[in-house]
C-alpha cells in the first residue's frame, strides 16, 4: 500500500473544498472552518481526551455535531466494572458558537460552561490541563507528552468529494491529578497513568461505521503506544495506523479488527504486512447509545488487555504483554 505523506505546510482543503489528502506525524495543515463548503449542519468538531491508568479511566468530550454540542464527563473502573461518575450536558444549535481551536498542537485555552457544568483545556507547549467540575464533581489533569510523533490524517469521503475527515491523535503523554466525585477522591500518578487525544473536524456521510483502537503502556521499559482504525472514509491514500516506541514512529498500512457477536470474547488486530499481531482479551464493554434528535449512534468500547507482537521500522520485533487498552466498534448517524 502506498500512502501519502505530507511534507509541506498548507490548508486543509483544497479551493474547491476537497480535502488535500495523506498522513503526516506532525500537524503540516491548517484547519479552516470558513473554506469547507457543505451545508453548515452538516460540520463536526470535537475535542476528545481519556487517561487511564490500567483500572480507572477518565473522559472528556467537548464537541458538536453544528446542530446539537455535547460537553461530557465520565469516570469508570473497567476491572470491576463500577461507573463512577457520567455527566451530559447538550447544547442545541450551537454551530460554530462553541469556538474550538484550528490546531490541535498551538497553545490555546477552551473555557465552555452549561447548565452549571464547566470543561476547560488549556494547551501550553507540551502539557495539556484538563478540567471539569458540576456540582460534587471536579477533576484536575494533566498531561505531558513524552513522544513528539502523533498520527494526523486527512482523508476523503467516496459519497462526495466535498466531505472529508481531518483526525489527530495524540498518544504517549504521561498523566497526574484527581478526580472528586462527592467524598471520594480518584487519583492518576504519572507512573502508570496515560493520556489520550483524539482532536478531530470534517464532513462525512450521516451514516457510518468505524473501528479504532488506541493504547499507550510501557515496553521494557519505555513508553509504547499505538493508534489503530479501519473502515471510515476512503484510506487508500492514507491510514490511521501507527506504532510510537521510545520518541519515534513506525508507521503501518491497512489493518484487521475483529470481533465476534459476543463483545466480551477476544478481538483480533492484525495489518496487511504481518507486521502487527494483538489478540485483545476484554475485561469490559462501555456501551453507548445516544439518541436525540437526528442523533441515533451506538459504540461499544471494549477495555481489556492486549497481547501479542509488533515489528518496528529497523525489523526489530516488540513483544507486547498484558497491555491494557481499548478497542471499539461504533454504528452511527449523525
Amino acid at each position: 500500500m502506498q500512502q501519502i505523506k505530507l511534507e509541506k505546510a498548507g490548508p486543509v482543503l483544497k479551493p474547491d473544498g476537497s480535502p488535500v489528502v495523506g498522513y503526516s506525524t506532525k500537524e503540516m495543515l491548517q484547519y479552516n472552518r470558513r473554506a469547507i463548503k457543505a451545508l453548515p449542519w452538516r460540520i463536526k468538531e470535537w475535542d476528545f481526551y481519556q487517561v487511564s491508568d490500567g483500572e480507572k479511566c477518565l473522559q472528556f468530550t467537548l464537541g458538536h455535531a453544528s446542530y446539537i454540542g455535547q460537553l461530557c464527563v465520565m469516570l469508570f473502573n473497567f476491572k470491576t466494572g463500577e461507573k463512577i461518575a457520567s455527566i451530559s450536558k447538550l447544547i442545541p444549535l450551537p454551530f460554530g458558537s462553541m469556538h474550538l481551536p484550528a490546531s490541535a498542537e498551538k497553545d490555546n485555552i477552551i473555557d465552555y460552561s452549561r447548565g452549571g457544568m464547566e470543561m476547560k483545556f488549556v494547551t501550553k507547549g507540551n502539557v495539556r490541563t484538563l478540567f471539569c467540575q458540576c456540582g460534587e464533581f471536579e477533576a484536575n489533569i494533566s498531561l505531558s507528552r513524552k513522544n513528539d510523533n502523533a498520527i494526523v490524517i486527512n482523508i476523503p469521503f467516496d459519497q462526495s468529494a466535498k466531505q472529508f475527515y481531518y483526525n489527530h491523535k495524540i498518544n504517549c503523554m504521561t498523566a497526574q491529578g484527581s478526580v472528586k466525585c462527592g467524598d471520594q477522591e480518584y487519583n492518576f500518578s504519572p507512573e502508570d497513568s496515560f493520556g489520550l487525544l483524539d482532536w478531530g473536524r470534517g464532513v462525512w456521510p450521516f451514516s457510518n461505521e468505524w473501528f479504532w483502537s488506541n493504547g499507550t503502556g510501557t515496553v521494557d521499559g519505555e513508553i509504547f503506544g499505538f493508534n489503530l482504525g479501519c473502515g471510515f472514509g476512503n484510506t487508500s491514500a492514507a491510514t490511521e495506523n501507527i506504532l510510537f516506541y521510545k520518541n519515534s514512529a513506525h508507521k503501518l498500512g491497512k489493518v484487521s479488527i475483529t470481533h465476534e457477536a459476543d463483545f466480551m470474547k477476544p478481538w483480533r488486530l492484525t495489518d496487511e504486512d504481518k507486521r502487527l499481531d494483538f489478540t485483545l482479551t476484554p475485561m469490559y464493554d462501555r456501551t453507548t447509545k445516544d439518541k436525540v434528535l437526528f442523533i441515533d449512534n451506538c459504540c461499544h468500547q471494549v477495555f481489556g488487555l492486549f497481547n501479542g507482537s509488533v515489528v518496528l521500522d529497523d525489523g526489530s520485533r516488540l513483544v507486547i504483554e498484558n497491555l491494557p487498552a481499548f478497542a471499539e466498534h461504533a454504528v452511527n448517524n449523525w
